[in-house]
């Protein structure tokens, strides 16, 4: 069937229903959802019918159409009334961490300006169950998804072969995919430079050797261990230890899971650490003082995150990825890909910024 063809029958169905879902209409006419979608956005475009979440329906001048207020939006937010909605997008995010709310609030920041809407899903931990929240979104109608995928889903290669098969637009949000994920785009913090920018700090304060700290079941270590060993080499300093941190259910308390890092700082093996994450970085400076040991006089911080940091009985120094910006930025790329589906496919790293407070001694530094 031609796209005229189609065009001219979902007008009819309209025009005979009063309004159609495109996933009924679809399956009636024998062609996908995504470009029954399309071919609705054009008709709409041309102000032939009013496109609302999972369809369309017949123009009403005379009757103001109602306003839906997504679950999403905080009910004191402006949403935009339904004709005004140029998209629907489906934002796929895994369950609890303060990380993924900042981002899910740039997403919400984004959508209020550009006048998209927004569907939250909360995915588990198993391929099984991001798949059935994807098809969940799908059947809804939306236009394009924003994934931030659970950071324990494996197998890489499956999840990425399902990515590769999504029928419509995709961007990966604070996550990186394999070349086997077809046509996803990514927007993501620069973890490495993140890390390199806190070694660089810690440098110019006199100290030239820097452990890392971070947590074993983090999506970023990996990055944020590569980055840090770029810059302890481009800057000639001594390797420092790693220490790798568990802190999922079995996890043993805070005493025992940060021994080998007390005891370095007790002998003087390490004078200076990047701590990932902020909740990791306070809990330690408390062990440290009640071993008798004091932040910075004998170890010099940086934590890695930056939502509590200033909250510590010591105000640390953190580095802060851009976690609203990636979800503004997520959303403003699906939306231009939707809007001009030939633009060349983008993957975007934002980068992180430090921000100077006491724990490295900086301060004190700066006034001898």
């Amino acid at each position: 069937m031609l796209a005229d063809e189609r065009r001219e029958a979902i007008l009819r169905a309209v025009e005979r229903q009063g309004s159609i879902t495109v996933k009924a209409l679809a399956e009636e006419m024998g062609v996908s959802a995504v470009t029954l979608r399309q071919d609705v956005r054009e008709l709409a475009g041309r102000g032939l019918l009013t496109r609302v979440h999972g369809g369309a329906r017949a123009l009403a001048p005379d009757a103001a159409a109602p306003t839906r207020v997504p679950a999403e939006f905080p009910a004191s937010a402006p949403v935009p009334a339904a004709e005004k909605e140029k998209y629907a997008v489906g934002l796929v995010v895994p369950p609890g961490g303060y990380y993924y709310a900042e981002v899910i609030r740039g997403v919400q920041k984004a959508a209020r300006t550009l006048g998209v809407r927004v569907v939250l899903a909360v995915s588990g931990e198993s391929l099984a169950e991001n798949q059935e929240q994807v098809r969940q979104l799908m059947a809804d109608g939306v236009d394009s998804l924003l994934l931030m995928l659970h950071p324990g889903l494996r197998p890489l290669d499956e999840t990425d072969e399902w990515l590769s098969t999504l029928e419509v637009p995709a961007v990966l949000v604070e996550r990186r995919a394999g070349i086997r994920a077809g046509r996803l785009e990514q927007v993501a913090s620069d973890h490495a430079y993140g890390a390199a920018l806190a070694v660089r700090h810690l440098a110019s304060l006199g100290y030239d050797q820097v452990a890392l700290v971070a947590r074993v079941e983090s999506p970023n270590t990996a990055l944020l261990s590569a980055g840090y060993a770029d810059a302890v080499k481009a800057m000639g300093l001594r390797p420092g230890p790693e220490y790798r941190i568990v802190t999922n259910g079995d996890a043993a308390p805070a005493d025992a899971r940060f021994d080998e890092v007390v005891r370095a700082v007790e002998a003087g093996e390490v004078r200076a650490a990047l701590v990932h994450n902020d909740i990791d970085a306070i809990a330690l400076v408390g062990i440290l003082r009640a071993r008798g040991l004091r932040v910075p006089e004998d170890l010099a911080l940086v934590t890695y995150d930056d939502e509590v940091a200033e909250m510590s009985e010591v105000p640390l120094t953190a580095v802060a990825p851009p976690k609203q910006a990636v979800g503004s930025w997520a959303l403003d790329l699906a939306v231009r890909r939707l809007s001009d589906p030939a633009t060349p496919l983008a993957e975007i790293l934002l980068r992180p910024e430090l921000r100077v407070r006491a724990s490295c001694g900086a301060d004190r530094r700066a006034d001898a």
